[in-house]
């Protein structure tokens, strides 16, 4: 499933069919479904409807996904952008919270936030003096986390080598 963003939220677009045996979840596949004893034609019926449902469902997908890019299209492309460095600006940080630090996706979440902040610089409107202040802060942050990691390595090393001439003396 996915989604779109719009000034008033995420938004799911796509498939909304319920998985398991009753909607397989299958896309596009058919499946036959069990036959009654009798012979009448209920399984031939419940095909159509299904096929028919199918199709409302995709309308009303195709037509809520056109509402939301409408919604999208209304909204100032610099809000829009703003979201998105906001976005880079968490990603960031979530990549500096792990343990260990995962440095190398954090620098280019870090990057491509300062690509677009310095690259557009005032374009991006009245958050832009905001979204300096973020870049500022989570560079900063990479410098403290990096500089921990890096302080945390250089003590192990240590150790590992100071437990490797005691094994041997």
């Amino acid at each position: 499933m996915s989604s779109l963003w719009t000034p008033s939220g995420e938004h799911p677009v796509g498939d909304r069919r319920p998985s398991g045996p009753a909607g397989s979840g299958d896309q596009g596949g058919s499946s036959t479904p069990p036959r009654r004893s009798g012979g009448d034609d209920q399984p031939v019926r419940e095909a159509r409807t299904g096929a028919a449902s199918s199709r409302t469902e995709r309308a009303a997908s195709e037509a809520e996904l056109e509402a939301l890019r409408k919604q999208l299209a209304a909204a100032p492309a610099e809000t829009v952008i703003a979201n998105h460095c906001y976005g880079l600006f968490e990603l960031a940080a979530v990549y500096l919270a792990e343990r260990p630090a995962k440095l190398a996706d954090a620098r280019l979440a870090i990057d491509a936030f300062g690509y677009l902040v310095d690259g557009l610089g005032d374009r991006l409107g009245e958050p832009s003096a905001a979204l300096r202040d973020a870049l500022t802060q989570i560079r900063l942050a990479f410098v403290q986390v990096e500089g921990a990691t890096r302080a945390a390595n250089q003590q192990a090393d240590g150790q590992r080598a100071s437990g490797a001439s005691s094994a041997s003396a």
